[in-house]
């Protein structure tokens, strides 16, 4: 597999969630794994040959084999992988020739081929296919991992080489992607204890190594609330709810063995549905309860101990390294550079968002009042009184437009704008001639449609499942690069959308088709690399939601409009006056979405700027949304206890702005597409694209790489116009 093991295995330990699992390989972070005494000897693996650790066979420059996957030469492989990795390591570092670019710097890019293999696998079983027993070997190896990791970042005679490197003359030579690459390996050990003494060494790997442990334990509480807490109706029970949630609900009771009753699960894509449409308050209580108190019910799941502990950690092992806390160490090689600058731009929005939460909520409350249910709206209720102030003020009905949103089309429709924007052209693979790991998944070859050549694969996982977690990603079996020869692409695309009856059409909200065509953003930006080595593949993370939040756009489009929003039934297109209340509500319930949102983004980065001696992570949350005046009506998009893009990993933590950043980014360079003489399709934009926002990966730093598209930098003026908010010095913008 061409990846830089260390760092690729660093980025699955490490990786916070949700909108996606990108690899950050622009930190080498020792978050996680083995040390000596565990490895096994690399001649007794050989001995016996493991699925996991081989090379990969078959089309398309070889794939990985995930109808062979054997959960119990799991440890065996890691083990035998970690030991080869350190000899090839150990090899680099005890080299008598001088240190050079190619002799350290691309020596290390090209090492751990094998682990970097068997972490593909860890991934599918961490992230697709979970199970207890994959759980109690993810628990073990977990800090294992951990001191393997700080056994590369401390190597002294490496690091002393890769500084020397760093240090040369020789860097003044080099390609600026080349240089790119040493500025971020040399970032990579000193920004993670490489520089400091040994007492202090130790101490960083130990609380890397019990971090490792706090971050599994966390991400395993949710999964085990999500598991747990499932809701079965009866058909009397299912007022209000649209046949197509039904639908769903029924299939998902016969999932779990119980026919003739409805399953909401304990899922955003269950969820969600039910509190929009269920006339049933008690249950739209109980479903909202559930859901927003996972990981948060003080039994052996709870996570607010689990918390307190990993924001100590933290804390402490950044002032090792000299910082004041944790956010300002994070946050230093971002697009952001400090808190206070994530902070500004928070809190530049945060003041419209409530203030639309009070105009929303005032309208919402005049519904229920009109309607006489005696009631002051509480968050059960937002959002199914927001939905009838959608149709009462732009007569748009969410489920009438969900009859035009399948997800096949859809999927059709991304591919449409890939083949236009980037010259990609996806053809399903022949049955049977690319493993997967579970019947859902599909898998399509893509190829440029200009001259033919493969680019890669794409895989697509689309349903929940037992043992899948929650939400929507990204993730790359094998990334692009060039130093030993061009490589091809394997992106996947998961998401958790409710699987309907056999034959049937699935159909999705617009929010979730929006976040359809934000994970394909991500894909895409897999498939479009084309830098020359593994680190580079990686990103900022400030940055890199930014192509996939952009990508959204291409919804609203006409020519996916008019070709993809289809009728299910009729196979009609979706009518124009459809459309045009679809556009006119753009804006419509943004200070729900806006406050969530920013509510987690605030909390995280005041977790991660104070001190956390003696914290309790359920009154501290309390505590900052009162600060904050956040508005009783809504809460944080992610609770604490199963906030999973802060606390699952390290890849989030601090760093949950980085939505909000990146949309910046997003909304200007919607608005120069906007005004491009081809529009969304122009053909000079799209080539500017793609050269300049998604081939370059990390290879060079983000402000460049968005001036080169843009010819200037992103203002915040383009993003409060998308949201709908007041746009200082040009009055009042696209009120509801």
């Amino acid at each position: 597999m061409r990846q830089n093991a260390h760092l690729l295995a660093a980025a699955v330990l490490a990786v916070a969630l949700t909108g996606c699992s990108q690899s950050d390989t622009d930190e080498s972070v020792a978050d996680t794994a083995p040390a000596a005494d565990t490895a096994t000897d690399p001649t007794a693996a050989e001995a016996a040959p493991n699925v996991l650790l081989a090379d990969w066979e078959g089309p398309y420059g070889g794939v990985p084999a995930f109808d062979s996957m054997d959960l119990e030469q799991l440890k065996p492989a890691l083990e035998a992988g970690m030991a080869k990795n350190l000899e090839e390591i150990q090899a680099i570092a005890d080299s008598d020739e001088p240190a050079t670019f190619d002799n350290t710097i691309v020596a290390m890019e090209r090492t751990g081929r094998e682990l970097g293999r068997v972490f593909t696998y860890w991934g599918i079983w961490s992230s697709n296919v979970s199970s207890p027993e994959f759980r109690d070997i993810q628990a073990e190896m977990a800090p294992k991992l951990s001191e393997f990791f700080s056994r590369i970042n401390q190597n002294e005679k490496l690091f002393a080489r890769v500084k020397a490197v760093y240090e040369s003359d020789e860097v003044k030579s080099l390609r600026p992607d080349q240089q790119r690459l040493v500025q971020l390996v040399y970032d990579g050990f000193a920004r993670n204890g490489a520089t400091l003494d040994p007492e202090s060494k130790k101490r960083y790997a130990e609380i890397n190594q019990r971090l490792a442990q706090l971050s599994t334990t966390f991400g395993n509480n949710v999964l085990a609330d999500e598991e747990q807490y499932v809701l079965y109706l009866s058909e009397d029970q299912l007022g209000g709810l649209p046949e197509s949630v039904k639908a769903a609900a029924a299939a998902a009771a016969r999932g779990k063995e119980r026919d003739g009753e409805y399953a909401i699960t304990n899922t955003r894509s269950s969820m969600d549905p039910f509190l929009t449409y269920s006339t049933e308050r008690d249950l739209r209580e109980k479903v909202w309860r559930t859901y927003y108190d996972r990981g948060d019910n003080g039994d052996e799941h709870d996570n607010n101990d689990v918390i307190a502990e990993i924001l100590n950690l933290r804390h402490e092992r950044v002032q090792l390294l000299g910082y004041d806390n944790y956010a300002q160490w994070r946050l230093e090689n971002r697009m952001a550079k400090t808190p206070e600058r994530a902070m500004a731009l928070m809190e530049a929005v945060w003041p419209a968002a409530i203030a639309r939460v009070k105009q929303e909520v005032a309208d919402m409350q005049a519904v229920a009042d009109a309607e006489g249910a005696g009631i002051t709206i509480a968050p059960w209720d937002y959002r199914y009184y927001a939905e009838k102030v959608r149709k009462q003020r732009y007569d748009l009905d969410s489920d009438e437009v969900k009859q035009y949103l399948q997800l096949d089309k859809l999927r059709d429709a991304m591919f449409y704008v890939a083949g236009e924007l980037f010259q990609f052209e996806f053809k399903p693979v022949a049955e049977g001639s690319v493993p997967v790991f579970h019947p859902d998944v599909t898998v399509w070859e893509v190829s440029d449609r200009n001259t033919g050549a493969n680019v890669g694969l794409w895989y697509l996982d689309p349903f929940a499942r037992t043992g899948k977690r929650s939400g929507a990603w990204a993730t790359a079996y094998r990334g692009y690069e060039t130093f030993d020869g061009p490589s091809n692409v394997l992106s996947a695309n998961n998401s958790n959308f409710i699987k309907g009856e056999p034959g049937q059409p699935v159909l999705i909200s617009w929010d979730d088709a929006t976040t359809y065509f934000h994970e394909f953003g991500h894909a895409l930006h897999s498939l479009s690399s084309r830098v020359a080595y593994p680190t580079l593949n990686g990103g900022v993370r400030d940055y890199t939601e930014f192509q996939s939040q952009l990508l959204e756009r291409w919804l609203l489009t006409d020519a996916v409009i008019n070709n993809y929003l289809v009728h299910h039934e009729t196979g009609e297109p979706i009518p124009p006056e459809l459309v045009a209340k679809i556009k006119k509500a753009a804006t419509f319930n943004e200070g729900f979405k806006t406050t969530e949102y920013l509510a987690s983004a605030l909390v995280d980065m005041r977790y991660h700027t104070t001190d956390p001696e003696g914290i309790d992570p359920d009154e501290f949350e309390r505590k900052v949304l009162a600060e904050l005046d956040m508005p009783k009506e809504i809460v944080m998009r992610h609770r604490s206890p199963h906030f999973n893009h802060i606390f699952r990993g390290e890849g989030y933590a601090s760093g949950y702005y980085g939505y909000l950043w990146a949309e910046v980014l997003t909304a200007d360079a919607a608005e120069a597409f906007a005004e491009a003489p081809g529009g969304f399709y122009d053909s000079g934009m799209a080539s500017k694209l793609v050269e300049h926002l998604f081939s370059v990966r990390n290879a060079m730093d983000p402000a460049d790489a968005y001036r080169a598209f843009r010819g200037r930098d992103a203002t915040i003026d383009a993003l409060l116009r998308a949201r709908g908010f007041p746009v200082p010095g040009e009055g009042s913008a696209g009120q509801q």
